[in-house]
């Protein structure tokens, strides 16, 4: 049996090899793992306030500029004093554990005693709490840089990622869809290379959707394995945090890191009398051997929009089975309509938000009804947030009846896993991709975990035609949060699942790619086509100038760039110019399978003309490797 530890040696990414003191430092924080930072600080190659630098290089390039990702609130201004601070410590012999030294990001509901706490609203924009949140203190005692704040759907209300004082975070595998929330501003820093790993909170799928959307692991962990004390509260009862990685090592590190009971969270009373899970010594190539588990096939969807995530996630499923795993379709008749009517949020929101508040001093308001009153939210928050300051009860029928209705469904489903034999259930995180901004996101399976509080962990099962990520959840029971992180390990040693974000490559002397330009020339007979290009890969974006020559411009139909696949001309992918054209200028925004065929050299600039109307006058776009 193959097993991993906090020591596990890992080959160093070939950027931290590569450098020497003579030659310019190269993107050292680039899909790099917290392990490969670990090793290249203790090897003397790294310190803790390059790190620091590099991400901050990454932030400044991608989060505002490039794709313009919008997935951080607020650095830390004392991170880099924090990080040398460490760098003393190591160089003294001192290193706390795996977490040394390097930067991690925390959504802006997190409390920190250094910076101010706003819960994504402008409502708490200049808030500041007296202490740590327990989280936030476990990762200082650890040796984490807390790098920065990450944006988040305002008071944690919603899965689209969008507040009065952040903005909207987009999505850096296609900005123009939304993160997923309500930590999607985690999910995007950890996506685009912001940090190794960030920590988010999940009250119904907030860990989970921006995990699933941006190809990253995260784990809701069973209701009272971690501490919620310090947290802005949206549900006290559904509330727990956790961290979003990009692979189950960092996942498992950052557990490590940060579970444990807590004298100011009654729920982790759960860890009385027993050990607390851990993580990384649980992580095992072979978990999935001999595991049964089920398919619970009634959260896979049944419209059309369902199908895509069910071919990928079924796709998927056959990897785990390859592994040795048993998976069993199965149905739990009526456990789906006790957990749809045992959602607590709208009856504890109001008055969880007053008992925080009440507590720090000097607090920019008191209530939630004080915020929607001076209109200091965001207009997409209007309905819930005024719905849920409408039906805020602690002392109601339909409210007792919700939380009696979680433990039947909590007791139902414990005893179906024990009648089946079944280890875990799994169905798609999301049952739909990452919907545009503007739009709202359908299909998320998020309730059962959530008001159950069995752990679920959602997983990267692989990548619709148009390159965005597909999620799958994991589901089992109560404290058996180390074994699904083991399963999802076992998982990615053969399915390789991570594949990083177009829109933010690594930094070329700290600055991103700058455009790329290149020249295509088509010609036949007397016809010449020069077109002159320039390819932004952060921002997906074409720009072209075109000039046919030879030819009356009333004889050209059109110009167009075709897909050509094995020197077979395919059907047209973009109309540069319309008949009668021959010049045409202008700037195309790219989808992800244009963007994978321009760099693979899959298409073509055409001309169509009357003497030449099946489009002969072509030639390839070949940008330079730079762009690729």
């Amino acid at each position: 049996m193959k097993r991993v530890s906090v020591l596990l040696a890992l080959t160093v990414a070939a950027a931290l090899h590569a450098q020497t003191a003579a030659t310019p430092r190269t993107d050292v924080v680039y899909e790099s793992s917290i392990t490969e930072l670990q090793s290249a600080m203790k090897a003397g190659r790294l310190r803790s306030v390059d790190l620091v630098d590099a991400y901050i290089a990454r932030i400044n390039a991608y989060d505002h500029a490039g794709p313009a990702l919008n997935a951080i609130i607020r650095l830390n201004p004392d991170a880099r004093a924090e990080a040398a601070a460490l760098d003393a410590e190591r160089k003294a012999g001192k290193v706390r554990g795996p977490l040394h030294g390097i930067p991690v990001i925390v959504k802006d509901n997190y409390g920190t005693r250094d910076m101010i706490t706003s819960a994504g609203t402008i409502a708490l924009a200049g808030m500041r709490t007296p202490d740590d949140a327990f989280e936030v203190r476990k990762l200082r005692e650890a040796g984490a840089v807390i790098l920065g704040k990450s944006n988040m759907h305002e008071f944690a209300s919603g899965i689209t990622t969008i507040s009065s004082i952040g903005g909207q975070t987009c999505n850096p595998y296609d900005p123009d869809r939304n993160p997923g929330g309500s930590s999607g501003g985690s999910g995007a820093a950890v996506a685009a290379s912001f940090a190794a790993v960030a920590w988010g909170s999940d009250t119904c799928g907030s860990i989970r959707i921006p995990s699933a959307v941006q190809n990253l692991f995260g784990l809701r962990p069973t209701k009272g394995l971690t501490s919620i004390a310090g947290i802005v509260p949206l549900s006290h009862t559904q509330d727990v945090a956790g961290p979003l990685a990009r692979s189950v090592v960092d996942l498992a590190i950052a557990l490590d890191a940060t579970v444990g009971p807590d004298a100011a969270d009654s729920a982790t009373h759960l860890l009385d009398n027993q050990p607390t899970p851990r993580f990384v010594s649980a992580l095992d190539t072979t978990s999935l051997r001999g595991a049964r588990i089920g398919v619970f096939t009634e959260y896979f969807g049944t419209e059309a929009d369902d199908q895509e995530a069910t071919r990928i996630i079924r796709a998927a499923l056959g990897k785990v089975k390859a592994r040795g795993a048993t998976l069993v379709d199965i149905t739990i008749p009526g456990l789906d309509s006790i957990a749809g009517r045992a959602n607590v949020i709208n009856f504890e929101f109001k008055y969880d938000l007053i008992d925080y508040l009440a507590k720090i001093p000097n607090a920019p308001l008191k209530s939630l009804g004080e915020a929607l009153d001076n209109g200091l939210y965001d207009i997409a928050l209007d309905q819930p947030l005024h719905a849920r300051e409408a039906n805020g009860t602690r002392d109601n029928e339909l409210y007792r009846a919700a939380i009696a209705r979680r433990t039947t469904a909590r007791d139902m489903l414990v005893a179906f896993l024990d009648s089946a034999k079944l280890d875990a259930i799994v169905y798609p995180t999301v049952r739909r991709k990452a919907a545009f901004i503007g739009e709202p996101q359908r299909g998320a399976n998020c309730q059962l975990s959530a008001v159950t509080g069995l752990p679920a962990l959602s997983m990267p099962a692989g990548f619709t035609p148009d390159g965005l990520p597909i999620g799958m959840e994991l589901l089992g029971r109560p404290l058996s949060d180390a074994r699904l992180v083991s399963f999802a390990y076992d998982y990615e040693q053969s399915a390789h699942p991570r594949r990083a974000p177009s829109t933010t490559p690594p930094l070329i002397a700290g600055r991103a790619p700058k455009p790329v330009p290149f020249i295509t020339n088509a010609k036949a007979g007397p016809v010449n086509a020069v077109g002159t290009f320039s390819f932004d890969p952060t921002r997906r974006s074409l720009e072209y100038s075109v000039h046919v020559t030879g030819a009356p411009a009333a004889s050209i139909y059109s110009i167009s760039i075709d897909r050509v696949a094995d020197a077979k001309k395919g059907p047209v992918i973009r109309v540069l110019g319309r008949p009668g054209l021959a010049r045409t200028s202008g700037v195309l925004k790219l989808g992800d399978a244009e963007r994978r065929d321009l760099v693979d050299g899959k298409l073509a600039l055409v001309v169509y003309t009357v003497d030449q109307p099946r489009g002969t006058i072509r030639a390839a776009m070949t940008p330079p490797q730079a762009a690729r």
